[in-house]
C-alpha cells in the first residue's frame, strides 16, 4: 500500500488499531483518539483500523468512521488470524510513515498516553513503549501475567521488558525492520526487542475495558506465552538435556544404593514393586513431556517451511475509495 506523503516540514504518525468484535467501544474510542490528537496540530495523523474477522458489526462501524473521517483507513482480513497477525497487517500498511503507534481499541490503552509516546519519540527515542504501573484486571489474569513475564525474563535470549504489551510507538526505521520478520507464530514485543535501536519506557496506569470481553482467553494467552518462549529461547531444549543428565545421575545413585543393600543389608531388602511402577510412570511422563517440547519446535519449523502468506485481505478502504485484495 503506497505511503501518503506529508506536506513539507510536517510529519505523519499512523495508529495501527487491531479490532476484533469491539463494536460497543469503537465510536467512543475513535472519539477519544480524535480528541487526543487534536492536541498536536503540528502533526498529521492516520488511523489504520484492522478488522480481524469480527462478526458483531465492527466492520460496518469502521466503514462509517472512514466515511466521516478521511484520516481513517480500514483493512478487513478475510477471517480471524489473531491479534499479532492483525497488527502485522497494519504495520505493513503503515510502512513509510514517520512513526507508528500500536494500541488496542478497548480504551484500556488511554489515547492521551499515546501523545506521551510521541513526546518521547521527539527526544530521539526510536521505540517508546507504554509500561503498565497498574492494571485493573482480575487477580487470575494479574497472576498469570506475572508468571509469564517472570519466566520470559529468565528464558528469552533478548531483553523483553516486563509489564509491556503491544502499546508502543516505533520510528519508521524500526517499522521497516519489524515488517521484515515474517514468522507465523508471532510475538511482536519480542521482535521489537530483537531489532534493537534506542528503546525507552513510558509508565502509565491501565484503565479497565470500556465494554465487551477480552479477545485473549486463557487458551490464546497460553499460545502467546508459548510463542514468546519458543520463539526467543532455546532454554526448553537445553533443559531437556539437563533433566536427562539429572535423571541418569539419580538412576546411577539408585543402582549403587540397591547394590549396597543387597551386599551389606540383605535382611532389609524389600521388593519394591510399587516404587518400580511409580518410577516407570514418572520416567514415561518425563519422556512424553520432552517429546512434546521437541515437537513444539519441530512444528514451528514445519509451519515456516510451508511459506504461506501471513494473512489474506478481504477489503482495504482508504479515503473515499474502496477496493479489494485477496492476499497479503
Amino acid at each position: 500500500m503506497p505511503s501518503m506523503p506529508s506536506p513539507p516540514g510536517r510529519r505523519t504518525v499512523a495508529y495501527v488499531l487491531p479490532v476484533h468484535n469491539e463494536a460497543p467501544a469503537l465510536e467512543a474510542f475513535h472519539s477519544a483518539l480524535a480528541s487526543a490528537t487534536e492536541q498536536r496540530p503540528d502533526l498529521d495523523f492516520e488511523f489504520v483500523y484492522v478488522d480481524d474477522g469480527s462478526h458483531d458489526g465492527s466492520l460496518d462501524l469502521l466503514l462509517a468512521l472512514r466515511a466521516a473521517d478521511p484520516r481513517v483507513t480500514v483493512i478487513s482480513l478475510s477471517r480471524n488470524f489473531g491479534h499479532q497477525i492483525a497488527v502485522t497487517a497494519g504495520l505493513d500498511a503503515a510502512v513509510g510513515r514517520d512513526a507508528v503507534i500500536v494500541m488496542d481499541t478497548d480504551l484500556q490503552d488511554p489515547p492521551d498516553v499515546s501523545l506521551r509516546l510521541v513526546e518521547c519519540w521527539e527526544t530521539g527515542v526510536d521505540v517508546a513503549y507504554a509500561q503498565r504501573r497498574t492494571r485493573k484486571d482480575p487477580a487470575f489474569k494479574r497472576g498469570t501475567a506475572f508468571a509469564f513475564y517472570w519466566l520470559l525474563t529468565r528464558m528469552a535470549s533478548v531483553d523483553i521488558p516486563r509489564n509491556v504489551g503491544d502499546f508502543r510507538l516505533m520510528d519508521r526505521k524500526v517499522v521497516a525492520e519489524v515488517v521484515r520478520y515474517r514468522e507465523h507464530d508471532r510475538f511482536l514485543r519480542g521482535i521489537v526487542s530483537h531489532v534493537g535501536f534506542r528503546q525507552e519506557a513510558v509508565p502509565f496506569d491501565r484503565d479497565p475495558r470500556f465494554a465487551g470481553s477480552s479477545s485473549y482467553p486463557l487458551r490464546t494467552m497460553l499460545k502467546l506465552a508459548a510463542d514468546g518462549m519458543l520463539g526467543f529461547s532455546t532454554f526448553p531444549l537445553r533443559l531437556i538435556s539437563r533433566l536427562g543428565m539429572l535423571i541418569s545421575l539419580l538412576s546411577g545413585l539408585g543402582a549403587l544404593f540397591v547394590v549396597y543393600v543387597r551386599l551389606f543389608l540383605p535382611d532389609r531388602a524389600v521388593p519394591g514393586w510399587a516404587f518400580i511402577t511409580v518410577g516407570m510412570f514418572l520416567l514415561g511422563g518425563i519422556q512424553l513431556l520432552m517429546m512434546g517440547v521437541i515437537g513444539s519446535y519441530l512444528g514451528r519449523v514445519y509451519v515456516e517451511t510451508q511459506d504461506r502468506p501471513l494473512y489474506s485481505l478481504g477489503l482495504i478502504a482508504r479515503g473515499r475509495d474502496h477496493h479489494t485484495q485477496e492476499s497479503g
